[in-house]
């Protein structure tokens, strides 16, 4: 465990998904990582991860019941680094579709829809390894995705993608039955990944490594 450079991250506490196996991950590099579910406490974070498994529209009554919403977004308005993972990555885009139509945070212009027409006896949910691509159109900010090597397997498990309005905003894409989706986008400081890097052995590891050190090098 390295030192905490007085650099703290919170996890968002919304009331979806397991946040202590998320939050040991981070602890191999930073001591500070802290629990939240107000406002107040939002205020004195560096960082913000936004965990979750579950439904668009359940995250987001989630976020709003504790008041976050404006507070998440103003927080990434400030040039603070924000993780998305899975429905978190979700949550960050315009609207999704999942049941519904449902306002996201509106952080990254886009939509969250289910997978289209698969190959006959693809199964969804995407569930298991799959491996992520470098987009040859972009370029990230930052190191988030350095020393990973080329085309390394995660781990996933969703039934809906992200689709960013703005193409040069995806990082990596990923194929599954036959069809490429973005698997990871990011905004500035602001990165959200489809599959979960917690659960993605040393791969996922060195990602939240890499996230890690953005944050302390702020």
């Amino acid at each position: 465990m390295s030192g905490s450079n007085n650099k703290k991250i919170g996890i968002v506490d919304y009331g979806v998904g397991n946040l202590y196996s998320l939050r040991k991950a981070l602890r191999e590099f930073i001591d500070d990582v802290v629990i939240v579910e107000n406002t107040e406490e939002i205020n004195r974070l560096d960082a913000l991860v936004l965990p979750g498994v579950g439904s668009f529209e359940a995250g987001m009554e989630g976020i709003k019941a504790r008041g976050l919403e404006g507070e998440i977004k103003k927080f990434a308005e400030k040039g603070k680094p924000i993780l998305g993972i899975c429905l978190g990555a979700q949550l960050l885009l315009s609207k999704g579709y999942e049941f519904g139509e449902f306002r996201g945070l509106d952080i990254i212009s886009g939509k969250v829809v289910k997978f289209p027409g698969l190959k006959m006896g693809i199964k969804i949910p995407h569930i298991g390894w799959n491996k992520i691509t470098l987009s040859n159109s972009t370029k990230p900010e930052g190191d988030i995705l350095n020393s990973i090597g080329k085309d390394p397997y995660v781990y996933f498990v969703h039934s809906y993608i992200l689709e960013p309005i703005d193409k040069k905003a995806i990082l990596t894409t990923t194929i599954y039955g036959g069809y490429q989706f973005c698997s990871t986008v990011q905004k500035g400081n602001v990165y959200g990944f489809q599959f979960h890097p917690e659960k993605s052995g040393q791969v996922g590891l060195r990602i939240i490594k890499n996230f890690v050190n953005l944050v302390k090098a702020l």
